[in-house]
């Protein structure tokens, strides 16, 4: 029981007795870069489920669940949702166990195709499927998350930039990209080794984390998956996975390459941005070790002739020094 366990979310005892796990033990779980938190409920016969604690107004779990929803009704493997109460931020959701991706690698690493090849093939089939009921990943929602790289770390580097001229950039380069994410796909947004849970076999692909979904490119979760800013992915998976991806769904590989740049670029502009933020404004250091992996990915993606616009401006703002050491170090 949690009766005035001041740990954990007020009127939990409620919600569990209500959703048929009255009394089941609750162990907290490690948390992530958001406010959101979770525990394993675990029943005395030994069934398990997690609680996600998605407290407002910092969090709203409807974008989760109406996702999920979405995934369970169309064939694909989200958690399903056990008990809900959206206004206090409470969902009881299946309990996938603990074989995480990322985890699963770091112990058989001799599976590392395997495993990749059917993260692969759960986009394949995803992007297969009509686009869900989310909004467009538009032109100023990637404006604005490239963004973030200025505010942040250009901000921590006390670095004096070109703003409007890093917009204008990036408007150039995805000028050509945008045309071709009509109709769309459903983009997970944070599709990656720690976000993908193996369910009794290396085929059957858990996901999680994916309340932020929009319709999109399909280039931007397989590069959210090959190029992880968590765990290093090595040149010659990347391509082998991304060839694929090409063969299994037929798009135009130069077209879908340059595009799979573009959003490379933007996604690891975005995250070294959110990972200084982590670090200046949530108080949590540890993302900046993150950071030198992202940034020689970011460098990768901008020599690509797609990217010409944004690689000038990065020449032209982003001195030789940091860009040498991988973005630099920061005062801690």
């Amino acid at each position: 029981m949690t009766l005035e366990n001041p740990n954990y979310p007020e009127g939990l005892d409620a919600f569990l007795a209500t959703a048929g796990w009255g009394g089941a033990a609750v162990e907290p779980l490690p948390g992530d870069a958001s406010f959101r938190r979770y525990f394993r409920i675990r029943k005395a016969g030994g069934e398990t489920a997690m609680l996600m604690d998605a407290p407002p107004p910092h969090e709203d779990p409807g974008p989760f669940l109406r996702a999920a929803h979405w995934l369970d009704d169309n064939g694909m493997r989200a958690p399903r949702i056990l008990a809900e109460r959206p206004e206090r931020g409470l969902v009881l959701l299946e309990d996938f166990g603990e074989a995480r991706m990322r985890d699963y690698l770091d112990q058989w690493p001799d599976d590392e195709n395997a495993v990749y090849s059917s993260a692969v093939d759960a986009l394949v089939k995803l992007h297969q499927l009509p686009a869900g009921p989310f909004l467009d990943y538009s032109l100023s929602e990637y404006l604005r998350e490239a963004k973030l790289f200025i505010d942040w770390y250009c901000t921590a580097q006390n670095l004096y930039v070109d703003a409007a001229g890093f917009t204008n950039a990036w408007e150039r380069a995805l000028a050509d990209l945008l045309p071709r994410q009509r109709p769309g796909v459903t983009v997970l947004r944070d599709y990656h080794a720690e976000n993908i849970m193996l369910i009794g076999s290396l085929e059957k692909q858990g996901l999680l984390d994916f309340q932020d979904a929009l319709v999109g490119h399909p280039a931007y979760d397989l590069v959210s998956l090959l190029q992880d800013a968590r765990r290093d992915v090595s040149a010659e998976l990347e391509a082998q996975m991304f060839d694929r991806y090409v063969q299994k769904t037929g798009v135009n590989v130069d077209r879908f390459l340059a595009d799979y740049a573009r959003l490379g670029a933007q996604r690891n502009a975005k995250i070294v941005g959110i990972f200084v933020r982590l670090w200046r404004r949530d108080g949590k250091p540890r993302y900046l070790d993150l950071i030198p992996r992202v940034w020689a990915l970011l460098e990768r993606d901008l020599a690509h002739p797609a990217l010409a616009p944004v690689a000038a401006w990065f020449d032209a703002n982003i001195p030789a020094e940091l860009r040498a050491a991988q973005g630099g170090s920061f005062a801690r």
